[in-house]
């Protein structure tokens, strides 16, 4: 029998589903059963972006994969899990189908929330990285005429262009990063942010790179692992009041 009053938050990112490297297949696979074990107690999923290697909403068409991540999430819907979901430079055309078909929210970037008395800012981050290259390239596919063309292209063709750009994503290329601490450029952004808002907690994604320090003042900073070599996550205990590295006990069985 569980304690009916802890309650558990996940905060997961850059799963990359779909993404044609390192057995796809196997990937959502192990995604999928993560959902389908998180505990009774989970009360909220948070996922940071970029869950989808590649995601486009047409009216009518959605992309013929994702089969059981789709299932395990509207599973936890049902079971009373408030789902949580901000946009990554890979899952940026994200509509409404997961609000409207399972009950997903989705965040702004930047969004700070309030889980048990903690405010925690969360964010992909890629359009914080002060990258200039990225933050026009990710204009273009936030300009609403570009995507109304885009969407005129037949999806057999847009995926198909979608899987050959997946093709220079660094998880990809194999290329896995060193977490950078307080040189790491979302780190600036956290330090600026803080000194006009109160916030405990930063979480990041999109960087690959799993690990934490703290802020000028004292604030949590951490970046999301992605779940191609690693499948770091992080979650938050009402009971302990601490926000902790975890990952999923089949992987760590590996």
């Amino acid at each position: 029998m569980f304690d009916q009053e802890r309650r558990l938050y996940y905060f997961v990112s850059d799963v990359h589903l779909g993404l044609r490297a390192f057995d796809p297949v196997q990937r959502e696979k192990q995604f999928a059963r993560f959902l389908h074990e998180l505990p009774a107690q989970t009360t909220r999923l948070y996922l940071l972006g970029d869950i989808f290697d590649f995601w486009y909403e047409y009216k009518y068409v959605i992309p013929r994969r994702f089969t059981r991540t789709l299932g395990a999430l509207a599973h936890l819907a049902d079971r009373g899990v408030e789902l949580y979901f901000l946009r990554g430079n890979h899952d940026v055309w994200t509509y409404d189908y997961l609000q409207q078909e399972i009950g997903v929210t989705v965040l702004d970037e930047m969004s700070v929330v309030n889980i048990e008395g903690k405010r925690i800012c969360l964010a992909h981050g890629d359009e914080l990285s002060g990258e200039r290259a990225h933050l026009f390239l990710k204009g273009l596919f936030k300009n609403r005429l570009l995507q109304r063309l885009f969407s005129m292209i037949h999806p057999r063709w847009a995926f198909a262009v979608a899987t050959r750009w997946s093709k220079h994503n660094r998880l990809a290329r194999g290329e896995k990063l060193l977490f950078r601490g307080q040189n790491d450029p979302l780190f600036g952004v956290a330090a600026k942010f803080e000194t006009e808002n109160h916030v405990d907690e930063f979480i990041f994604g999109h960087m690959h790179t799993p690990g934490n320090t703290l802020t000028p003042k004292g604030a949590g900073f951490y970046i999301l692992g992605e779940w191609i070599h690693g499948c770091e996550y992080l979650v938050f205990d009402s009971m302990t009041g601490v926000l902790e590295w975890a990952k999923p006990d089949f992987m760590e069985a590996n």
